[in-house]
């Protein structure tokens, strides 16, 4: 290809800001970032802003590469055959690569009364509306926290260490990625706080109204302020524009993060969903596969054969409040061990990941290419999972998406 090649990445978070450094590392390619906001947003600090402890943002000039030219607006559709954009504000760009790269944000609840009473905590734009309506709440009302995954207990536990009533409501277990030793930790830790867990079947939230919650048992909590931290989105950008997805909307890749309908466009983060295998939604996940994505571009600009995903995880770091937290820790595939560090151990070190985060995007900005735990071996388990569906036929490649 003659010239500069132009690579635009659509999503400035985790896997965005990755993809674009990286990209950076070839002088003949120019690389756009594309983000509907002028800030990078800390999204694992979102809990902190909403009861005032973070602002849960970091300029883009301590993560991003100088090189990187950055464009705050929206993306309305993909032009696929064309290779262009248009932009939310009107405006088109063209491309010679796509990093599809956006992100992920709240589900619609599909509950009675929770999108007009219920707070989402999912976004930058959500945080910073719900923090003044905690504010505005009586120190002594019941505030109602849906969702027993990380995001709900991190927002129960800070609110409860400010002094609030909390109800957390799970809808089923707490905690359910923990490990049973890690679940006990928390919910010891929950109970020191005073947050009251209602957890198991019978505790799904059936309707949310403005000054309570009901569950499917038929009790009603009392809750002035109710936070929804349950479910799982994605933008529909990628479907809108003709390209292939998942049930949930999630860009179908191959394991090279490729989309399945054009070789110019691969994805990366919690929008993409290599061989329909998805991985967790996590900035674990979301900076290899950032890496990852920047490696089958460049790859393919010097006409080599893209790398293939080699994705591992060592478990998931839950912050408790400011005093106390937990680590849990896993196998390479993703399932958590009975091993964890908690108390103010596990504090420390969920602040030290926080930190360590946003040091790896500087990292990659300061000396792109020097990111590597994209390629720690440890795939063995993706790869039996893949030879599971392949085996399974194209019906349950067809269920998945």
């Amino acid at each position: 290809m003659a010239g500069k090649t132009d690579v635009v990445v659509i999503g400035g978070g985790y896997a965005g800001v990755m993809a674009a450094n990286r990209l950076t590392r070839r002088d003949d390619v120019t690389v756009t970032l594309i983000n509907p906001r002028a800030t990078f947003v800390h999204r694992v600090r979102l809990h902190q802003l909403a009861v005032g402890n973070d602002e849960a943002v970091v300029e883009y000039g301590e993560v991003l590469r100088a090189g990187v030219r950055l464009v705050v607006d929206g993306v309305a559709r993909i032009d696929v055959p064309g290779r262009g954009l248009t932009l939310a504000s009107g405006g088109t760009l063209g491309y010679d690569y796509l990093v599809y790269a956006v992100g992920s944000g709240s589900a619609d609840p599909r509950v009675p009364g929770a999108a007009e009473h219920a707070y989402p905590l999912a976004s930058l734009e959500e945080a910073r509306r719900l923090r003044p309506v905690l504010d505005a709440a009586p120190a002594t009302a019941a505030v109602t926290v849906v969702g027993g995954g990380p995001s709900g207990i991190e927002t129960a536990a800070e609110l409860a260490e400010e002094g609030r009533a909390v109800n957390l409501v799970c809808g089923g277990a707490l905690g359910p990625y923990l490990h049973p030793r890690g679940r006990r930790a928390v919910a010891r830790r929950l109970a020191r706080l005073g947050v009251t867990v209602h957890a198991g079947p019978d505790a799904e939230v059936t309707e949310v109204t403005r000054e309570a919650v009901r569950l499917r048992d038929g009790r009603e909590l009392p809750s002035a302020v109710t936070v929804w931290t349950a479910g799982f989105g994605v933008p529909d950008l990628a479907r809108r524009s003709g390209l292939s997805t998942d049930a949930l909307g999630r860009l179908l890749t191959d394991e090279t993060l490729t989309s399945v309908d054009d070789e110019r466009v691969v994805a990366a983060g919690d929008a993409a969903a290599p061989s329909g295998l998805p991985l967790r939604m996590s900035c674990q996940a979301a900076m290899p596969l950032g890496a990852r994505a920047a490696d089958t571009v460049l790859s393919r600009l010097a006409g080599e054969r893209p790398g293939t995903l080699n994705q591992v995880f060592t478990g998931e770091c839950i912050s408790l409040g400011r005093q106390e937290g937990i680590i849990q820790f896993a196998r390479r595939r993703d399932v958590a061990v009975g091993f964890h560090v908690d108390g103010r151990a596990g504090a420390k070190l969920k602040e030290l990941v926080c930190e360590w985060v946003v040091k790896q995007l500087a990292a990659e900005a300061r000396r792109p290419g020097s990111y590597g735990l994209h390629r720690v071996p440890g795939g063995a388990a993706r790869e039996r999972a893949l030879r599971a569906r392949r085996a399974a036929g194209p019906a349950a490649a067809e269920r998945a998406a």
